[in-house]
């Protein structure tokens, strides 16, 4: 087993240590967030940090990295006050891919990666009409990692829609039922299967499957 300490990290090829750092973690959420600025222009930016924070009141997170550079998602949702997050699929997460291209100030990946806007319920961010599952979110707050500089975003999620063939009886969403897919890493993109889903652990108590007894 190769093994990694301090001494290591701070020795190894930068983009190798990132690529490490980045992977040995596990997989995590792939999505699309799109925002506008106020003159109507457009922006989506792929993000794999996504994470849930709190589900009363619905709210989500994630992480940007530090405003050093221009951000122009998080420029537009700070203008605007909203933002969208679209799942990653199967069928699209090649253009998924390339809206993290370092495109100039007001042109719209949506545009570059033939990806299409969608406006629903008078909301004042687009969507991704090809993600199968889409959640509208204001801007609750930021909170300043000191470590390393990167912001994490806190939203409000104020809109939901998915299939309704995706949601089980008491509410749980079977995603690989919508071919969502996951990252590892910052490239590499992931098909996962469910293996079962468990009732609730109670101690000295067995668990059992419940995926189909809903």
């Amino acid at each position: 087993m190769k093994h990694f300490n301090t001494v290591h990290f701070s020795n190894l090829q930068s983009r190798f240590k990132a690529n490490l750092i980045n992977s040995c973690s596990g997989y995590r959420s792939s999505n699309l967030l799109a925002t506008c600025n106020e003159k109507g222009e457009s922006n989506l930016a792929i993000f794999n940090s996504i994470v849930h924070i709190g589900s009363n009141p619905p709210m989500l997170g994630f992480v940007l990295r530090p405003l050093t550079v221009r951000r122009d998602t998080y420029e537009n949702f700070k203008a605007t006050g909203y933002f969208t997050v679209n799942q990653v699929s199967k069928n699209n997460f090649k253009q998924a891919h390339q809206t993290a291209a370092k495109y100039d100030k007001g042109v719209s990946e949506f545009a570059k990666t033939g990806l299409s806007e969608e406006y629903l319920d008078d909301f004042k961010a687009p969507y991704v009409k090809e993600s199968t599952i889409k959640i509208g979110c204001s801007y609750e707050n930021e909170y300043e990692i000191k470590e390393n500089g990167c912001i994490l975003i806190i939203g409000k999620i104020e809109h939901l829609y998915l299939p309704e063939e995706l949601i089980h009886k008491d509410g749980w969403v079977q995603l690989d039922k919508a071919d969502t897919v996951t990252n590892i890493g910052l490239d590499g993109y992931a098909l996962p299967k469910i293996l079962d889903r468990l009732s609730y652990a109670k101690p000295d108590q067995e668990t059992s499957s419940v995926l189909d007894g809903l």
